[in-house]
Formats: structure tokens, sequence, C-alpha cells
């Protein structure tokens, strides 16, 4: 006599959500921490990179720039490549030749090879956030996204946290084996994203109908549910190909914000550990411990914030509010000395990636399929541009007035502009004034 099982008990969407981001999200968020460690790492450099090879503060920003104009130039390709391969395979490419650039800034030479290799990289790490952008529009309905989004923008907060101690250490290896310390940082910093390549390729599933650890009932309603959302956003505001979204007044405000968020970010990024230098006589281990203790704070941004995001009205003045924020935290930066100064910074960090995961909620309620993915692209890739101007505008103040913290208020100004395009910004199927019905 044969026995009937009784049916599995489907989970609730939230009890699937806490599933997901238990076997999902480590691995993005590890493959992010390699990847900002690894394209911001030089900032360490800057001062021994300046005495060692010449590298004068101008030719420094406009390396670290030059990353963003060809990473900004890959991205819509890369991404609309991603979509169609899925995102396991093309983000182990992505970490492979990305981890292998990384480690080979160690031979550059001068300003040229400076510069080379920094488009390089570029080029090689192109897709990989807008790319996860894209994926995780796949597995999170819209009010669950900013959480999703504000938890992997916790690899950015780590590798800060993380890198520039250890960046700090490593520079203290000066001399080993013949190598300099910057040397020793780019190699030891860069290859280990070969490695968490190898794991991202045998355990990232592409979307929740490949994923073992949903069932295909339960997979089948996640999908059916994201789709349904994704259809009527792109309805509601005529969004159906990637060219409708250059004329979609939302995601050119969403650019727009972005564009000065990504300026503040980098600037801070590249030039703090210049800036905690000039508070003291301090050696590198010491210089990014105080470089990562705003990174702590921004992480406690990520974890905190993005959850409230959950309609359009909340979603917009968080957005406002920590754009004001980070307005705030570069003023006090500007005028204040060593511990003024580090509070400001504190409290720029703490919004920037409160703010970032929301942003990118906004395109997924306006497109759908391959213009989602080639429109968050294109929001990366402009806004990005903001990556090249930060840094180059820091390092050109610098060598022109002699002072590390006058290109302060330039980003000051630029996210004051920010914060009032974010007044006007509103979902794809929201009414300006609207607030979503419960449900």
């Amino acid at each position: 006599m044969s026995v009937v099982s009784a049916p599995t008990k489907m989970r609730t969407p939230q009890e699937i959500n806490g599933v997901i981001l238990r076997r999902v999200m480590p691995l993005l968020i590890g493959a992010y921490i390699m990847a900002f460690l690894d394209r911001t790492n030089i900032g360490m450099a800057k001062d021994r990179l300046q005495i060692d090879l010449g590298i004068s503060a101008t030719a420094f920003g406009i390396g670290a720039g030059l990353f963003f104009l060809t990473y900004a130039l890959s991205e819509i390709p890369s991404n609309l490549i991603l979509h169609k391969v899925g995102a396991r395979f093309w983000i182990m490419r992505i970490m492979i030749t990305w981890g292998l650039i990384s480690a080979g800034m160690a031979f550059v030479q001068g300003e040229w090879s400076f510069y080379i290799m920094r488009m390089l990289l570029g080029v090689a790490e192109a897709g990989l956030f807008p790319g996860v952008m894209y994926f995780l529009t796949q597995w999170f309905v819209v009010k669950d996204r900013a959480k999703a989004n504000g938890m992997f923008l916790l690899g950015v907060s780590i590798a800060n946290i993380v890198g520039a101690p250890l960046g700090g250490l490593l520079l203290t290896l000066d001399g080993l084996a013949g190598l300099h310390g910057w040397q020793w940082m780019f190699l030891v910093e860069g290859l280990p994203a070969c490695i968490l390549a190898y794991v991202v390729w045998k355990k990232l599933p592409d979307r929740p109908s490949q994923a073992k650890f949903l069932s295909p009932e339960e997979a089948a309603d996640l999908e059916g549910r994201i789709a349904a959302e994704e259809k009527a956003g792109a309805e509601a505001s005529g969004n159906h190909r990637l060219r409708d979204a250059l004329k979609d007044k939302q995601i050119l405000l969403v650019v727009g914000v972005y564009f000065t968020h990504q300026i503040a970010v980098y600037a801070l990024s590249y030039f703090l550990p210049s800036i905690i230098g000039t508070y003291g006589k301090l050696n590198p281990l010491q210089i990014g411990l105080l470089t990562s203790i705003p990174w702590i704070f921004s992480a406690a941004g990520a974890l905190l914030v993005p959850r409230f995001a959950t309609d359009g009205r909340r979603s917009r003045v968080l957005v406002t509010g920590t754009m004001i924020g980070i307005v705030a935290g570069f003023a006090l930066g500007a005028v204040g000395g060593p511990v003024l100064g580090m509070i400001g910074f504190c409290l720029a960090a703490f919004n920037f990636f409160a703010l970032q995961p929301i942003l990118f909620t906004y395109p997924a309620t306006r497109l759908s399929g391959a213009s989602l993915a080639g429109g968050i692209a294109l929001v990366n890739t402009i806004g990005l541009l903001g990556g090249f101007l930060g840094p180059y505008v820091m390092g050109f103040m610098q060598d022109a007035t002699g002072s590390k913290l006058s290109g302060l208020w330039f980003i000051v100004g630029m996210c004051i502009i920010g914060a009032l395009l974010s007044l006007m910004l509103k979902r794809g199927t929201e009414k300006p004034d609207a607030v979503p019905a419960a449900h």
C-alpha cells in the first residue's frame, strides 16, 4: 500500500525573504567587499605614490577618477550581457579580471601607467554594482528591496573598515623582498577576488527557480509577484524600452541625485587618509585605523535606515533627509579640527549608504526586463561620473591652495543641489503626494 506524503507547507513571503538573505547575500557582500577594496585602496597609497613615483595630487585625482570613466562607458553593455547570460557567470568573469588587474597595479611606473591601469580596472569591474542591483530585483518585491540593497552595500562599509587598517599595515612592509609597501598592498588585496569568483560560480543561483533552498511553488510565487509589480510600474510610467528611460523625468532625477552622492562618497574614500594625515604625526597604521571610523557609521546607516523605505512618501523623505545629512557632515569636516572634522565625516558616512539603497529602488518601479537592466546601468553610469569629478576637484583644489580641505566646499555645494532634486522624486505608480494604501 503506497503512502502519500502530506504536501509541504509553503513558507510566508517574509520567511522566504529571510532565507534568501541568508543564502544569497553573504556571497554578494563578499564580492563587493573585494571590489570596493580594490577600487579604493589607492587612497591609502596616495602619499607613497607621490614620494616613490612623483605622482602629484592632481595626477592622483585624475588617475583615481579615470576608473569611473571607463567603468561608466562599459556599464550598460555589461548589464545587458548579464541579463542574457545570467548573474552567476558574469559576476565570476568580472571578479577574475578585476582581481588580476588590481594586483597588477603593483607594477605601475609613473603617471601614464597609473592612468592606464586605472582605466583597465574600470573596464574589468564595470557592471558589478548595477548587475547586483538588477539581480536583487529578481529576488525581492519593491517594499523589501531597499533593505536588501542596504545589506549589499554593507560591503562598501566593511571594505573601508577592514581595508584602511589592512592597507596601513601592508604599507609597513616597505622594502620586504625589494617591494614597496604599496606594491604589497595591491598584490595582497587584489588576488583573493579570483578565489572568491570560483565560490560565486559554484554557489550563486541566477533566479529563484534555480535555487535549491526554495520549493518550486515558492519560487514560482515569488517570480510571479515580482513580474506583476514590474509590469504595473512599466505600464504606469509608459517605459517599455531602454531609450524611454532617457525621457523619464523621474529616472533623470535619480541620476542627478546619485551624481552628487557619488561625488561625496569617492571624495571621502580617496582623500580621507591624507586629510587625517594632517591631524598630527601619525604612522600609516594609525591613519588606517582612524580612516575606518567613519565607515563603521556608514555600516550602521545601511543597516538602520533603508528598511523604513517601504513606500514612495517615506522613500522621498529619507532620500532628502540623508542628502541634508551629507551636506552637514562635509561642512563640519571643512571647518572643524581633528575632533569636529571626524564627527562631520562620520555623519556624512552614516548617510551615504542609508541613501543609496533607497535611490536604487526607483528604476524598478518604472522599468522592466532588459530595459530595467539597462536603466539601472544607465543610472549608475551617469552617476559614477561624479566618482571622477569628486577626486579630480579634491586633487586640483589641494594643488591650487595647498590645503587638503579646500575641495570639501565644492562637495557641499553639489550635495545641496542633490537634496533639492530629491524633493521631486516619486515612484512609478505613485501620485506626487500619495501615500500607498495598506495591504
